[in-house]
């Protein structure tokens, strides 16, 4: 579990900080600087939906562990 963790960690800051590095080096087009100005705001909106439903996703999957070994001890 720890390690999808630190993968879905990593995934969330690299997707946060690749727009902020193509701005600092100038190599966004006209037609994307306007269109990530245009959702520039709603960033931390995303960013908080993809947290809320990755942690979601995680006590699903735990409950579903954990269930399991229920299942199994009740089968010993």
């Amino acid at each position: 579990m720890k390690k999808i963790t630190g993968l879905f960690l990593a995934i969330v800051l690299c997707l946060t900080l690749l727009p902020e590095l193509a701005r600092a080096q100038g190599g966004l087009p006209d037609a994307s600087a306007l269109a990530s100005q245009n959702l520039r705001g709603y960033t931390h909106m995303f960013m908080a939906y993809f947290i809320a439903w990755g942690l979601i996703l995680g006590w699903v999957v735990s409950i579903a562990r954990r269930l399991g070994r229920i299942e199994k001890a009740l089968q010993d």
